[in-house]
């Protein structure tokens, strides 16, 4: 996670609120979130029922969050259990606050990357993951590339689960190499958690 800077402390940046843990090692723990535009954090009604839908693979699972922003998924990813989180984030003060936060709660399981999300999953040939939470902001088409990406790379283990978030209002099809397991809406959300078929 890096050296702190000079003057630097070890408290988080000031935030828009705060975000809450719910499970795991750190639960109820509430984190802050970084008042920064465009930042949605994925709801604790949401990220209630996704983690329920995970909660049989996370022990001992590597999980790739590749749109980290407030961190939601990652952090909760890391406290249910996770042996390892990546974290990427392109935004330089979101990824210096995710850093904070990590430092805070004393993630030695979680790792942040400061990069573009797709650039580095082409050029950091990751080892395979379990998990890859997919939540973009709304007003991109960064969740149709990554599916792309994802599915032309060995990113992957077997039957790897994908999360995946975007507005309700937008239709994003589902590759044949995919299977929808779970498909629900809440709010302007529609999230959904799919299989990499073998």
């Amino acid at each position: 996670m890096g050296p702190r800077k000079p003057g630097q402390s070890g408290r988080a940046s000031k935030g828009a609120g705060t975000l809450r843990i719910i499970a795991g090692e750190w639960r109820g723990r509430r984190v802050p979130i970084l008042d920064r535009p465009g930042l949605r954090p994925t709801t604790d009604r949401v990220r209630e029922t996704v983690f329920n839908w995970l909660q049989h693979i996370l022990p001992g699972a590597r999980v790739l969050d590749l749109f980290a922003g407030a961190g939601g998924l990652g952090f909760e990813a890391a406290s249910r259990g996770a042996a390892e989180v990546v974290m990427i984030e392109q935004d330089v003060p979101a990824t210096n606050h995710l850093r904070q936060v990590a430092d805070l709660l004393r993630a030695d399981n979680v790792e942040i990357v400061r990069s573009d999300a797709l650039s580095w999953l082409r050029t950091a040939n990751p080892p395979p993951f379990d998990v890859v939470f997919i939540d973009p902001p709304f007003n991109t088409e960064l969740a149709e590339e990554a599916l792309r990406t994802l599915r032309h790379g060995a990113y992957l283990k077997p039957q790897a689960r994908l999360y995946l978030e975007h507005d309700a209002k937008r239709s994003i099809p589902i590759e044949p190499e995919w299977r929808v397991l779970r498909d629900q809406t809440a709010g302007q959300a529609r999230y959904r958690l799919i299989e990499a078929i073998e």
